[in-house]
C-alpha cells in the first residue's frame, strides 16, 4: 500500500510537544509533515519536507497544494464536490462519517487532478478509508492522538499490497504420500484467477498455491478458498511473518498474493481440516530445493509464470511454478539471520 500520509504536527489543546510528533514521523519514515509556523529548530531532527496549514489552505515552498474542507452537515457534500480540479489535494474533515458515505467523494474524485485525502487519527481509521470501495482515498492527513499512532500506521503501510518477490522454479518431482490431515483456508473476499497464497514446507521457499477459482467438472469453484496443505505447512502473512496452518483462526489475515507479486490483506472466514491423500511437489530454484505437500486432488492448482493454474494433477518434471524465497531461517515465524536447515 503506497499512499501518501501528510503527518500533522500541530499545536494541541494540551499542550502536547509538536516536536515529538515530528520525531515520530521521521522515525517512521515520514517526511511530509503539516505545521502551521515555520520553526526552523524543527529541521535539526532530521529533513523533512514542511506543509504549512492556514486557515484552511495547505502550502508547500510558498505555493497553495490544497484546501482543508470540513463536513459538518450533509449539505456540505455539495462544497467539497465544488473543489474537483480546483485544487490539488481536497483534506476532508469530520468527526462523524455517518454524516456523508464516503464512497460518494471517492467515485466524484476519480479520474481528476485533484487528489482525495482524508483526516485520520489512527491506524484503524487509515485501514478503513483506504479500503473503502477497495480503491480508498488517495491519501491520508494523519492528526494522531499520540506518536505511537505514526508508527501504528507506517506499519500498516508495510503490512498492506505490498509487492512480493516471486521466482521462477522448475519441478523435479512429483510424488503420491498417504494420509495426512490438510486445511482449507476459505476467507472473506473473493479471491482472482492467478491469485493464491504462499504455502511450503520451509520458510525459505513458499509456493504459490492458486485460489480454487477455476471450475472443475467435479465440484464447483470456491473462489474464496485456497487448498492450502498439511496442518504442519508454513504460510506467508501480511506482517512478514509466518504461521503454521494449523495455528490459524477465524479473523486472522493472510496474504493473498498474483502472480506478478502484487498482494493484498485477507482475512480468513473459517479453516477445513480433514484428513485427505496427500502428494510431495519438489522443486529447484537459485541453486536450492525446495518442496511442499498439498492434496492429491485436481481441485489444487500451483500458479505458473504469466498467472496460469497448473493442477497438481497435471503437474510433471520441468514444469515452471512460482514461489517465494528468502535467507535466513524462522524463529516464532520471524525472520532471523540464523542458519537453520529445514528438509
Amino acid at each position: 500500500m503506497d499512499r501518501p500520509v501528510w503527518v500533522g504536527a500541530l499545536p494541541r489543546k494540551d499542550n502536547g510537544d509538536v516536536r515529538s510528533f515530528v520525531t515520530a514521523a521521521l522515525e517512521a519514515g515520514f517526511d511530509q509533515i503539516v505545521l502551521t509556523q515555520p520553526d526552523a529548530t524543527l529541521q535539526h531532527l532530521g529533513r523533512f519536507s514542511p506543509i504549512y496549514l492556514n486557515g484552511d489552505e495547505f502550502s508547500f515552498d510558498g505555493e497553495a497544494i490544497g484546501q482543508l474542507a470540513t463536513i459538518r452537515a450533509p449539505n456540505d457534500e455539495a462544497k467539497v464536490r465544488a473543489l474537483r480540479g480546483r485544487a490539488k489535494h481536497v483534506v476532508v474533515r469530520t468527526e462523524d462519517w455517518k454524516v456523508i458515505p464516503l464512497e460518494n467523494l471517492i467515485a466524484h474524485f476519480q479520474g481528476s487532478d485533484t487528489r482525495l485525502f482524508v483526516e485520520v487519527h489512527d491506524a484503524a481509521e487509515a485501514k478503513l478509508f483506504f479500503e473503502t470501495m477497495e480503491v480508498g482515498v488517495d491519501g491520508i492527513f494523519l492528526t494522531a492522538l499520540a506518536p505511537q499512532e505514526i508508527r501504528a500506521v507506517r506499519g500498516l503501510l508495510e503490512s498492506s499490497e505490498s509487492n512480493v518477490s516471486l521466482t521462477r522454479a522448475r519441478v523435479t518431482a512429483v510424488r503420491p504420500l498417504g494420509l495426512g490431515d490438510r486445511v482449507c483456508v476459505d476467507t472473506c473476499s473473493l479471491l482472482r484467477t492467478g491469485e493464491g497464497m504462499l504455502v511450503g514446507n520451509s520458510a525459505s521457499g513458499l509456493f504459490l498455491l492458486h485460489a480454487e477459482t477455476v471450475e472443475s467438472g467435479y465440484v464447483a469453484a470456491r473462489p474464496f478458498r485456497v487448498n492450502a496443505g498439511p496442518v504442519h505447512a508454513y504460510i506467508y502473512l501480511p506482517d512478514g511473518r509466518t504461521k503454521y496452518l494449523s495455528e490459524l483462526a477465524a479473523g486472522d489475515e493472510v496474504l493473498a498474493v498474483d502472480s506478478e507479486g502484487r498482494s493484498r490483506s485477507v482475512i480468513v472466514g473459517r479453516l477445513k481440516v480433514e484428513r485427505r491423500p496427500l502428494v510431495l511437489v519438489e522443486a529447484a530454484a537459485e541453486g536450492r530445493r525446495v518442496t511442499a505437500i498439498v492434496q492429491n486432488a485436481e481441485t489444487i492448482r500451483f500458479v505458473t509464470p504469466g498467472g496460469g493454474a497448473l493442477s497438481v494433477a497435471e503437474l510433471k518434471e520441468n514444469d515452471e511454478v512460482l514461489l517465494r524465497t528468502e535467507e535466513g531461517g524462522r524463529h516464532f515465524g520471524m525472520r532471523i539471520q540464523e542458519t537453520i536447515a529445514e528438509r
